[in-house]
């Protein structure tokens, strides 16, 4: 057996063994779980009924949803989690009398 075979057969159980663990993760942790609970708004999907569709000629396409009738959740931007919100917090010293 060549070292090449050997490089190769070295790349393709490397590449088995990476897809084995992918797998036993995903199975554990559902793929709209992760870190972030799903977005209330959308259901973790990122997709909203878009504004078109809620006209009253029934014509459904606009160009924020570009035809589809679905858009971006504003909620969570798209992402279908429910990220938190950064928040910067100051704390001051207390005055003391001189």
């Amino acid at each position: 057996m060549g070292p090449l075979a050997i490089t190769q057969l070295a790349t393709g159980l490397s590449v088995l063994a990476g897809a084995v663990f992918v797998k036993s993760v995903l199975d554990q942790k559902p793929m709209a779980g992760g870190p972030f609970p799903r977005c209330p708004t959308c259901n973790g999907t990122g997709r909203v009924t878009c504004f078109c569709s809620r006209w009253s000629d029934g014509d459904i396409g606009c160009r924020r949803c570009s035809g589809s009738g679905r858009a971006a959740c504003s909620n969570c931007g798209g992402t279908g989690t429910g990220t938190p919100l950064p928040v910067q917090i100051t704390v001051r010293p207390p005055n003391r009398p001189f």
